[in-house]
């Protein structure tokens, strides 16, 4: 039996198909996402390999690296061969990478249409079961100050304090803001209560000489603009 269980081992391939192997000599791009999977995890169960165990984790979700880093830690853990330890890793790996596109997107952005917001936010928002409303805050340039999460709330709402934004954008020295939040349920139309919260703040700001260039709704693969639309 215990043949039988080595056979599985990466151990005992040969060096070439070893994932650890493999990046080194061959460079981290030469790697599937499974082989890349697999080196987060180590070791697989007595009846696969950690390849191909990762293989099996990322055809349950057609191969798509989104949403594997959507499943929870029990999700995960459904897995033979998955315990706590190996599914927090791969769920911080998977948060790892979504951060990472937050940021390059955050230091190359000018704003110059709806849709460098919307490659701008939705890594950090657009694939959220909850919803959250965000202000991205511009200087005279359009190009990106800062983004800050105003507030999160449950699948139906947030609650949104006019007064915090104006007074963010004030410290920041924004000239420009643009607002952005996600719709868990997929839709992309604005609510009432997204065209009131809208107006509200677009007044609110030009009293302090501060532009709200548009509002996005945001979903995992499609957004809505208020500028787009015509609606601001």
């Amino acid at each position: 039996m215990s043949e039988v269980k080595a056979s599985f081992s990466i151990k005992n391939w040969s060096q070439d198909d070893q994932p650890r192997e493999k990046l080194l000599s061959k460079g981290k791009a030469a790697l599937s996402d499974a082989e890349l999977v697999a080196i987060l995890i180590g070791t697989g169960n007595k009846y696969e390999s950690a390849v191909d165990l990762c293989k099996r984790m990322l055809a349950s979700v057609d191969h798509n690296l989104s949403q594997l880093g959507k499943l929870s830690i029990n999700q995960l853990m459904a897995f033979k061969g998955i315990g706590e330890a190996k599914a927090i890793t791969i769920a911080a790996a998977m948060e790892l990478g979504r951060r990472r596109r937050g940021e390059e997107a955050l230091e190359k952005h000018k704003i110059i249409s709806s849709m460098s917001v919307f490659e701008l936010m939705q890594p950090i928002i657009g694939e959220l079961h909850h919803e959250e409303f965000w202000i991205v805050y511009l200087n005279n340039s359009n190009r990106v100050i800062q983004k800050s999460q105003l507030s999160k709330g449950g699948i139906t709402g947030t609650l949104v304090d006019v007064r915090l934004v104006l007074k963010n954008a004030l410290e920041y020295g924004a000239t420009g803001l643009v607002l952005a939040h996600n719709h868990p349920s997929g839709t992309i139309l604005p609510s009432e209560a997204d065209k009131q919260i809208t107006k509200k703040l677009k007044l609110a700001a030009q009293s302090l000489d501060i532009k709200v260039l548009d509002h996005l709704i945001i979903t995992e693969k499609a957004y809505f603009s208020f500028a787009d639309e015509s609606l601001l």
